[in-house]
């Protein structure tokens, strides 16, 4: 099972590549890592397109069968969960279109994965990410810790029996 793993934003999508095989060291390998960044003053929608063509790309090259995202939780700012929720919808929509299973975590869930506790701050959650995969350093920007955090929690989430057989 290949994984692609997303920490959903308009600036920044954070993004991992995580396979689950039995060849690997605790059954899970990172295969990579990045991010799509867009620039302020950009039209916004022109930001959705660069994030749409970023991930359809990245979903070519790669070929997970599934995707893994982290629900929006409360935002204060209510223009921020707007334009998070469009982002949202168009890694969705690209989803879709090339046949990925979709999964949806809480960030609780992802915590809980990553750290074994659910109100782990964000830097404890780094460094796990950091220690699990032998990495010499945080990825940066922090997001892409995130987005490796999202595909590990789905990986340590799903039952054999959801496994697609090939």
């Amino acid at each position: 099972m290949r994984v692609l793993g997303i920490d959903v934003g308009f600036a920044i999508n954070g993004w991992s590549i995580l396979d689950k095989d039995p060849q690997y060291t605790n059954g899970i390998h990172l295969i990579d890592y990045g991010a799509i960044l867009t620039e302020a003053g950009t039209p916004f929608e022109l930001r959705l397109r660069q994030i749409f063509d970023g991930l359809d790309k990245i979903i070519k090259e790669y070929k997970p069968s599934d995707i893994a995202i982290e629900s929006l939780f409360y935002f204060k700012n209510q223009k921020t969960v707007i334009n998070v929720s469009q982002v949202r919808g168009v890694i969705l929509l690209v989803a879709q279109l090339n046949n990925l299973n979709i999964y949806d975590y809480t960030p609780l869930q992802v915590k809980t994965s990553v750290t074994g506790y659910g109100r782990a701050e964000k830097r404890q959650i780094q460094q796990m990410v950091k220690m699990i995969f032998g990495l010499k350093e945080i990825p940066k920007p922090d997001d892409i810790a995130d987005a490796i955090a999202v595909s590990y929690c789905h990986i340590n989430s799903i039952r054999p029996t959801q496994l697609k057989s090939i």
